[in-house]
């Protein structure tokens, strides 16, 4: 009877570990499952960029959105790759060819396209050349007439040279014309990519200051450009750092004697080192400097044929007469949100 009633109590212990076991290892599947389903305990989240299949950050988009200009290790690619490289050589040192001593004539004021049209023309927002083979011919205002890319570049011999164009016909306007046209090759037909030409800034709220801006030349600009405005020479020939006035610099029919053109040049890409990405300058502060620079003596030029239809003048054009109220002093310095408005 005894060792029945001992078989009993080993029986019951055995039962009793067993059961612990039991629940132990449910506790242990069921604690398992839980973090497996809900993640729990919850560890600290680290947030990532939520991007979807093939879209890029923000950052990446707006690289990718800006021209990039042809690399000029592509040119000897082309069949008429001579042609071509001729016509950035004559962009780059036009002065050379056309200067005072130019080797082919004497027609400019010793300028070279690229003062004014940076890295040969593919700076941006440094008045490159990204959107003209796309849009011209096209009709503009200033002539009242349906324009070629040789007009426009006559024009720059004209007006930002102070000098006389070629003629459209000979070798070197034709090498101009290669040129210009290889760097748009990617841009399709009336398109304006992004960083192209000049970016327009944003008016101020007064009028521009030519004395504030004379304190922002002093400061940030003669150091290249000369207390007097007349720039360095590179050689007996042509500027390294051109004149921004007086008889060697451009007349006041060039597009930079106009204030917006002249702020949103340089706010981008002035004094030396400064991008789009890391401009120097305020806007303010390259409004006033437009109005320094375009207040100082420089060339005349008869504009008596410019604006045939003095409603399509742009609200900053220097010369009336008007299709509006506002004065000659108002449409050269603003300030123009009034005039924008009406």
């Amino acid at each position: 009877m005894e060792n029945k009633d001992q078989d009993k109590r080993n029986y019951l212990e055995v039962v009793a570990r067993s059961t612990k076991v039991i629940i132990i290892l449910i506790v242990i599947i069921v604690v398992l499952f839980m973090v497996g389903i809900t993640g729990w305990p919850k560890m600290k989240e680290h947030k990532t960029p939520d991007i979807k299949p093939n879209e890029k950050t923000k950052e990446a988009t707006i690289e990718n959105n800006f021209w990039k200009a042809p690399d000029t290790s592509e040119i000897n690619s082309e069949n008429n790759a001579e042609q071509i490289t001729y016509g950035r050589a004559l962009v780059r040192n036009t002065s050379y060819y056309f200067g005072p001593k130019g080797k082919i004539a004497a027609l400019g004021n010793g300028m070279n396209c690229q003062n004014c049209h940076l890295d040969a023309g593919t700076r941006l927002f440094g008045n490159n050349f990204a959107a003209v083979a796309s849009t011209y011919p096209k009709f503009r205002d200033r002539s009242g007439t349906k324009e070629t890319i040789l007009k426009r570049v006559s024009d720059c011999f004209e007006r930002s040279l102070n000098g006389k164009a070629p003629d459209t016909s000979c070798k070197e306007m034709q090498a101009i014309l290669a040129y210009i046209k290889w760097l748009g090759r990617d841009v399709r037909k009336d398109e304006k990519p992004e960083g192209s030409g000049i970016k327009q800034l944003a008016y101020l709220d007064r009028a521009a200051d030519p004395e504030k801006g004379k304190i922002t030349y002093q400061e940030k600009c003669q150091r290249c450009h000369g207390a007097d405005g007349q720039g360095q020479m590179a050689d007996e020939s042509s500027f390294k750092y051109p004149p921004l006035w007086g008889k060697n610099s451009y007349n006041i029919g060039a597009g930079l004697y106009r204030l917006s053109r002249f702020a949103g040049y340089v706010k981008y890409n002035m004094p030396q080192g400064a991008t789009f990405e890391e401009p120097q300058l305020t806007d303010e502060q390259a409004w006033d400097l437009a109005a320094f620079v375009n207040s100082q003596d420089r060339p005349y030029m008869d504009l008596s044929k410019d604006w045939p239809k003095i409603a399509g003048k742009p609200v900053d054009h220097p010369f009336g007469p008007y299709a509006d109220k506002f004065s000659e002093r108002q449409h050269k310095y603003g300030p123009y949100s009034e005039m924008v408005k009406k």
